[in-house]
């Protein structure tokens, strides 16, 4: 078990030892919060013969954390990203700025499909109620 210490390297690694090995692969993230603050990462992933770790202290790495999660996950799900999911994922690196308007028919139409739920349930926040004067 030896730490590798750059972050493309386990990455490559790491997918290449999923798909040598699918049925016997293991993958096990650890986070512990130290008394000061920070904070350390541990990912680990295993075929029982070879065995991967990465760990790091800085926040930098979270977002390749999360891309390298959804990259295993999207490969033990035995599932390719959707053109739809690609679309929707490049349509929101795109700033508001310089996204087209919205033509007022589809507005209109979103408009008329029906109420739109409000309450903790559609993810609103419940108003207080206020008190009652003495």
């Amino acid at each position: 078990m030896v730490y590798i210490s750059s972050w493309q390297e386990y990455q490559e690694a790491a997918e290449a030892l999923y798909e040598k090995s699918p049925n016997t692969t293991r993958y096990c993230v650890k986070w512990r919060q130290s008394k000061d603050g920070t904070g350390k990462l541990v990912l680990k992933i295993t075929d029982d013969t070879t065995c991967l770790k990465f760990k790091t202290h800085s926040s930098v790495f979270l977002n390749r954390f999360d891309a390298l999660n959804l990259a295993l996950m999207q490969k033990m799900q035995n599932r390719r990203p959707t053109q739809a999911s690609i679309a929707t994922t490049a349509a929101a690196q795109i700033p508001a700025s310089a996204s087209p308007q919205i033509p007022a028919a589809a507005a209109a139409e979103s408009a008329s499909t029906g109420p739109i739920p409000s309450g903790p349930a559609g993810g609103g926040v419940k108003k207080k109620k206020p008190k009652k004067k003495k």
